[in-house]
């Protein structure tokens, strides 16, 4: 290592179980594969089913690079719950829908979901209504798609939308880290992912590495333009969501506003992530860096408590702990995972910019005040797309014929 640059944090990026390389190899069953613009797919097909019959489309989640559908595949199938096998097994037969580069803008990605939507209709023998929906990021991808064609007088044949802890009024990577990204002087995947269009466009506040400044991104309101232009929401189908936060307004009670996160030493010494607080001119990170020299404040005006907020976690501060420790660095590490895609958010019933909104008893809410037809929480916090056995039967208990 030179002396005077810091050293090289490698190609880690932030992701869920769903996104996790298990230690061992993968094995995939037989199935085919579809080439798609902007994509492509896995088909397997369901118990019995000698061609497509009842097909139920799942759309990969946000992350750097090209979808690794077979590390979706294991994220489904290998954990708590085997949720792919338990569809097929029901006569489902379950397309994997995966995207050249998972960070692009989700019009873009959306192309692959119509493209995957056409071509099950097409090859389909008999005239089940098709299921579309998909993981984080998936989720958005399949909700606009499906709107699109509809404003486009397409017919999607499809008799149920699904989203599993989709970020519909928007996620949050805490704004220290995502300032960090870029503080690291060197190119690096974690700052192309947190500056992706995709990030900007489902993050509900971005830090812009050019005007050091927080707020919406242009790309999300243009995104969110997009979609009222094609109704928001289609229109046809039932649709419906998971969270894997919880509904009672309770989230991580260890997680208080405005404590020790993470502090690195050794390299980017006496850096410091606080966990955010209510208020104005508040510090979310202390950032220094030794080579080339320079210190700096992040602070935040008008925030609510989102590290500690009911939803799906990410173990945001562990993965950037353990990136600093495989450099040689010193990691103090407090918090290992904060909310990243609120309760509220995944179920489409309140904005995340208010301290009440945020933690908000959702079950004390009247349910037409969701954008969606039903929807669940898990019963216990758990991380952002984490395939549980309680999310997935909920799911696959209203699935339509």
């Amino acid at each position: 290592m030179s002396a005077t640059t810091e050293p090289n944090v490698g190609s880690f990026t932030l992701g869920g179980p769903l996104t996790a390389e298990p230690a061992g190899s993968i094995e995939v069953p037989e199935h085919e594969e579809w080439p798609l613009p902007n994509g492509f797919a896995w088909v397997f097909l369901g118990e019995g089913n000698s061609g497509l019959t009842r097909p139920v489309i799942m759309a990969d989640g946000f992350n750097l690079g090209r979808s690794k559908l077979d590390v979706l595949y294991h994220g489904l199938e290998g954990g708590d719950f085997p949720f792919i096998s338990e569809l097929r097994r029901r006569g489902r037969d379950v397309i994997l829908l995966g995207f050249e580069e998972r960070s692009a803008s989700i019009l873009d990605n959306a192309q692959a979901a119509e493209a995957a939507i056409l071509r099950a209709i097409a090859e389909q023998v008999g005239d089940a209504r098709l299921v579309v929906g998909g993981f984080s990021m998936g989720g958005i991808v399949t909700r606009y798609a499906l709107a699109k064609m509809e404003t486009q007088r397409m017919d999607h044949r499809t008799g149920l939308y699904f989203s599993y802890d989709s970020p519909h009024r928007g996620a949050s990577i805490p704004v220290g880290v995502q300032a960090f990204s870029h503080f690291i002087p060197f190119p690096n995947d974690f700052a192309k992912q947190m500056n992706s269009p995709a990030a900007r466009q489902m993050l509900w506040q971005h830090y812009d590495k050019d005007t050091g400044k927080i707020g919406v991104a242009p790309e999300r309101t243009e995104f969110l333009a997009a979609l009222d232009r094609v109704g928001n929401w289609p229109q046809i189908p039932m649709k419906i969501a998971v969270a894997n936060g919880r509904a009672d307004g309770v989230g991580l009670p260890e997680v208080k506003p405005g404590e020790v996160a993470l502090r690195i030493d050794q390299i980017y010494p006496g850096t410091t992530f606080y966990t955010q607080a209510q208020g104005d001119d508040v510090t979310a990170a202390y950032l220094n860096r030794r080579f080339p020299k320079a210190e700096k404040t992040i602070t935040t005006n008008g925030f609510p408590e989102l590290d500690g907020a009911p939803g799906g976690t990410l173990h945001t501060y562990k993965i950037l702990a353990d990136a600093m420790t495989k450099l040689g660095g010193k990691a103090d590490l407090r918090h290992e995972e904060v909310c990243f895609v609120p309760s509220v958010s995944a179920v489409a019933i309140r904005d995340i910019d208010q301290q009440d909104n945020l933690y908000a008893d959702i079950g004390a809410i009247s349910p037409e005040e969701s954008e969606l037809d039903d929807f669940a929480c898990s019963s216990t916090t758990t991380a952002h797309t984490a395939i549980t056995e309680e999310l997935c039967t909920w799911i696959m208990d209203r699935l339509t014929d």
